[in-house]
């Protein structure tokens, strides 16, 4: 399954600078590792603000959820997750063929 989460970043403003550092360096590398595994498919960041979109896989709701929390910044996180469907005209095709398999059949 796929989902487009969107992560906003609420550090206090309190936070150590030190400890932010060093969860963000902690955050990268198993965001890297998720990259690696197949969950974190793509990642855009929001300009001039502490939120990003991204790209995500996993075999269900339950699975997406577990991935996201064990983030080391979970606990700083407002997170909204989006859960996707195929698109019947999707041009990258997906399970329902897609726009340009609706194409082709058309032309034939």
């Amino acid at each position: 399954m796929e989902f487009l989460i969107n992560i906003t970043i609420n550090w206090g403003p309190d936070m150590d600078e030190e400890k932010k550092s060093e969860l963000s360096v902690l955050e990268r590398r198993i965001a890297a590792q998720h990259a690696e595994d197949g969950h974190l498919v793509r990642m855009w960041r929001v300009p001039g603000r502490q939120e990003n979109w991204g790209l995500w896989r996993a075999s269900d709701p339950t699975e997406m959820h577990r991935i996201i929390s064990s983030l080391p910044v979970w606990p700083w996180m407002d997170v909204r997750v989006h859960c996707l469907a195929d698109h019947p005209v999707d041009p990258a095709g997906g399970t329902g063929g897609g726009a340009v398999a609706a194409r082709r059949n058309a032309d034939q």
